[in-house]
């Protein structure tokens, strides 16, 4: 049977009145669920990011006959590329004074061995690095939201892949490369899994070094979005194989960051507490493996600050 999640979007997430929220991959699946579901519950305004301008006009078109008192905002970036991420957080950083939620949804899944624009794994330079260039960037006003006494929160999409590496982990001294000499069979799911076990830590690293500021990782469940649709046959078969009796709608994969994002704080059942990992929906897990490592958090922390560095940052 379907796994069935205790939540509901129109009665568990409260108002968000006087928040300004941003949503990365805003234009397509759970981050586009996301991006409607929080412009119905007043927010002050919703920004999402995207690649794709017709994507991004059909949501925007959407909205405007379903929340039209909502202020909602496409921006392009390409997170694979770090001169389009700073860009994209120039345009935010001109346009708002305050910063309360951000969504990292966006990410790729599964694709072939290849560099990012600035020489990074394909996976690791866009679901990690372009995340944490866009975060640094934005940061400073993150911090200065949660000194008006803000709640203000990072929700870093992670995978169950993290747990794919093993006792590999991130390999720091390859993401400059396309890691093509790993297996033929499972080598994209390596490198996917890898780039998913960077979020999950990094998230808990981040919480460490901003302590106003709430940073979670979650799990969304697994659907078929357009991650997994446009996949090879091997690569969909695997995961409608392994997780057919687990995958839930499109809509049901938004609800785990849209809980993390808005539940009220604290370290009891059902509540959001920095530094933590969540299931679907509002679970606290520990993770397994390399991702309950500090010393790997840490040292991603590092190296990460340090890459960012290296572009004037």
């Amino acid at each position: 049977m379907p796994t069935k999640l205790n939540f509901n979007p129109a009665t568990d997430i409260p108002s968000l009145s006087g928040k300004v929220i941003l949503v990365t991959g805003g234009t397509a699946g759970l981050g586009r669920e996301t991006v409607i579901s929080f412009a119905g519950r007043n927010p002050k305004h919703v920004y999402f990011t995207g690649r794709s301008q017709s994507s991004a006009d059909s949501l925007v078109a959407e909205l405007k006959t379903k929340h039209p008192e909502t202020p909602v905002t496409y921006v392009p970036c390409d997170l694979a590329s770090l001169d389009s991420v700073q860009k994209a957080a120039k345009v935010i950083l001109a346009q708002i004074d305050r910063l309360d939620i951000v969504n990292l949804n966006a990410g790729v899944m599964c694709l072939p061995a290849a560099l990012t624009k600035d020489g990074y794994e394909i996976h690791f330079g866009t679901n990690h690095v372009g995340h944490a260039l866009l975060i640094k960037l934005l940061t400073p006003l993150l911090e200065a939201t949660a000194a008006q006494g803000a709640d203000v929160r990072l929700v870093w999409n992670t995978s169950l892949a993290y747990q794919i590496p093993g006792k590999r982990g991130i390999l720091l001294d390859k993401v400059k490369t396309p890691q093509n000499d790993i297996s033929p069979v499972m080598g994209t799911w390596f490198r996917y899994g890898q780039s998913k076990l960077a979020n999950l830590v990094y998230a808990r690293a981040y919480a460490k070094h901003h302590p106003s500021i709430t940073s979670v990782s979650i799990h969304p469940g697994v659907s078929a979005t357009g991650l997994v649709t446009s996949l090879g046959f091997a690569q969909r078969m695997f995961i409608y194989a392994t997780c057919f009796n687990t995958m839930i709608s499109v809509e049901e994969c938004g609800w785990n960051q849209q809980w993390a994002a808005t539940a009220p704080l604290g370290s009891g059942e059902r509540q959001v507490e920095s530094g933590r990992y969540y299931e679907p929906v509002g679970v606290e897990v520990v993770p397994s493996g390399e991702a309950t490592s500090d010393e790997l958090a840490e040292r991603l922390w590092r190296w990460t600050q340090d890459e960012l560095a290296g572009y004037g940052l």
